[in-house]
This record gives C-alpha cells, sequence and structure tokens, in this order.
C-alpha cells in the first residue's frame, strides 16, 4: 500500500532533457555537413537527367513529326531545342524552338558540347558529340551516337 507522503514522478527532470536535446543538436549537425557535401553530386546528377531528357524527347520528336530536331549549345550553361520544320538546319521564322538555362535549376553545374547533335526522322543522329557536366563533385558525360542513342559516362 502506497504511503500518502510518496512522491509520484511525473514527467521528465531538466537534466534528462537538457541530454536529449543535446544529442539532437550532434545529429542535427552531422547531418548538415553529410547533406552540404552530398548537394553538389546530386546537382550533378540532376543536370545529367535535364540533358539526356531533352535529347531523348528531341529524338522522338523527330521520329513523331518526321523532321529533324536540333540541339545548340549556346554557352556553358544555355542550349536551345530547334523544330527544324524545312529541315535546312537553321533557324527560320515560325519553327518552333525552346531554349533551356541548366543553371537555373543546377546554379554550380556548367556544360561543354564538342558539336550541336541533330536528330533525324528516322531516330538517327548527325552532327555526333559529347556533351560534358561539371561542377565541384566532378563531370559526367553525356554522347550520342549515330544511331541516336543517348549514353551518360561518368
Amino acid at each position: 500500500m502506497a504511503s500518502k507522503f510518496q512522491s509520484v514522478s511525473r514527467g521528465f527532470t531538466l537534466m534528462e532533457l537538457m541530454i536529449v536535446l543535446g544529442i539532437m543538436s550532434i545529429t542535427l549537425m552531422l547531418t548538415n555537413m553529410w547533406l552540404s557535401t552530398q548537394l553538389p553530386h546530386w546537382r550533378l546528377n540532376g543536370a545529367v537527367r535535364q540533358v539526356v531528357s531533352d535529347l531523348v524527347s528531341a529524338k522522338m520528336n523527330a521520329v513523331m513529326e518526321r523532321n529533324r530536331q536540333r540541339i545548340f549549345f549556346q554557352d556553358h550553361r544555355h542550349y536551345m531545342i530547334l523544330d527544324d520544320k524545312n529541315n535546312n538546319g537553321t533557324i527560320d521564322a515560325g519553327e518552333h524552338q525552346e531554349a533551356r538555362d541548366i543553371q537555373i535549376d543546377y546554379q554550380d553545374v556548367t556544360l561543354t558540347a564538342t558539336n550541336n547533335p541533330s536528330f533525324l526522322p528516322r531516330g538517327t543522329a548527325s552532327n555526333l558529340g559529347s556533351i560534358t557536366l561539371t561542377n565541384s563533385a566532378g563531370s559526367k558525360k553525356i554522347t550520342v551516337s549515330i544511331t541516336g542513342r543517348v549514353k551518360v559516362q561518368s
């Protein structure tokens, strides 16, 4: 039988709360340090996915619309996708074009291209080249083969 004067413990002591807060702050600090080292890798991979997606989309559009799709790399951050309706290889009035800036979503990623690939109506490619994306995490190379295959190399 419990005595009337026996104390009943309810809640946590100040020392227990301080220990838990200390452990949580150390865990958050270590997580923040890990995330800051992983962010450049994630940005580079995201930029590679974006460029590969645009290249594959241009190839598919060339087959569907039965006209040439060209990709022009303008500088270290901009490229343009051209729906070349008359298949003359130049930008004419009335031809749909989309401009892309890779650094809007991936601030520290730069790109260099050896050529401006062009996808033909049969799904093949001409003006073969490679695109290299680089940041502080390293670089990745995207190649376009004559069969129209888009491949990523580390």
